[in-house]
């Protein structure tokens, strides 16, 4: 498994950025994550924020509830205190998710947007446990993630739906099938674990700590 990750070199992320809205059927995925999201939730974290697009929908959902954001992407930091700077409903966390989470407490919801595949599969499935352990009682994990393709056909037709030619494929990504997602999560302990939404490489995953 590869250790590659451009996404602490600023010009990568600048990049990603100018181009994240262009992604065809995102606002679809980030729809049906809030779908998902309890109408009780009052506290949300937000792992691999990024410039913050998710939280701020999350939180525009629920006008009562906190957030707590996280990424280690120094552009991505900037751009969660342009957006969030003056909210008191938001803090802002700088930290890798390939290293143990730190303790920020517990939470009704946690949420990620295409950011966990780009650690290894082996930090994946230790991360799984810890946000098992960072939720409350009936909290919620919605990953709307970057999954493996079942073929090397269909993950070039990713690619070319979204504009990408194959040498440009970005080497972060350590994608994995949502099966072996969704069984980590079962074994690690959580509740009504399914795939409720899914466009070819994109899915949004989720699971409930009893």
């Amino acid at each position: 498994m590869n250790d590659v990750n451009l996404w602490a070199d600023d010009a990568h992320a600048r990049a990603y950025l100018e181009r994240a809205d262009l992604i065809p059927r995102r606002q679809e995925g980030q729809s049906a994550l809030l779908e998902c999201v309890p109408a009780a939730t009052t506290r949300v974290l937000d792992l691999g924020s990024g410039d913050g697009r998710l939280l701020a929908r999350v939180l525009e959902h629920l006008p009562a509830a906190t957030g707590v954001a996280v990424d280690f992407s120094n552009e991505m930091l900037t751009q969660l205190g342009t957006r969030f700077g003056n909210d008191a409903r938001v803090s802002v966390h700088a930290h890798d998710l390939s290293l143990p989470l730190p303790d920020l407490g517990q939470f009704d919801a946690i949420v990620s947007s295409f950011a966990i595949h780009h650690v290894t599969h082996e930090r994946k499935r230790v991360l799984f446990a810890e946000i098992h352990d960072r939720l409350l009682p009936g909290g919620v994990f919605l990953n709307l993630e970057h999954v493996a393709s079942p073929t090397p056909a269909l993950h070039e037709w990713f690619l070319d739906a979204i504009g990408v030619k194959p040498e440009d494929d970005d080497p972060s990504n350590k994608l994995l099938d949502v099966e072996t997602q969704l069984r980590w999560l079962r074994e690690i302990g959580f509740a009504d674990v399914d795939c409720h939404w899914k466009w070819r490489e994109l899915a949004l995953l989720a699971g409930v700590r009893p």
